[in-house]
C-alpha cells in the first residue's frame, strides 16, 4: 500500500528505511486509441498545464512522459513544441491508475 495517492508519479514507488527508493512509475500501456497529439507552444516546458486541459488534473503530468518513454527522456524540458506525442484517453488512465 502506497502512501502517495494514485494520480502521484511515485505511487508505485518502494519505501526503503524511510526514504523513498529509486522511482517506479506505474506502467501506461501504449493503446491503439491513444490519441497523437503534436505539442503546443503554449505547453513548452510544461506538462502540467497539457495534463490538466486533458484530464483536468495537473497531477498526471508524468504520464506524458512515461506513455512516449522512446520521446521524452525529461518530463519537463522535452515537452519541446512541435514534439508528436500519444495521450492516453482518461477513461485508460482511470481504470489502469484507479483514480
Amino acid at each position: 500500500m502506497s502512501i502517495f495517492n494514485s494520480t502521484s508519479p511515485y505511487s508505485n514507488t518502494p519505501i526503503v528505511n524511510n526514504h523513498l527508493d529509486v522511482i517506479s512509475f506505474k506502467n501506461i500501456e501504449n493503446i491503439i486509441d491513444d490519441q497523437q497529439y503534436e505539442i503546443e507552444p503554449k505547453y513548452e516546458n510544461r506538462p502540467d498545464l497539457l495534463a490538466h486541459d486533458f484530464y483536468n488534473d495537473s497531477r498526471l503530468w508524468w504520464v506524458f512522459a512515461v506513455r512516449n518513454k522512446d520521446i521524452i527522456k525529461d518530463p519537463v524540458y522535452d515537452m519541446i513544441p512541435g514534439t508528436v506525442i500519444y495521450i492516453p484517453k482518461l477513461s485508460y488512465l482511470k481504470s489502469t491508475l484507479g483514480i
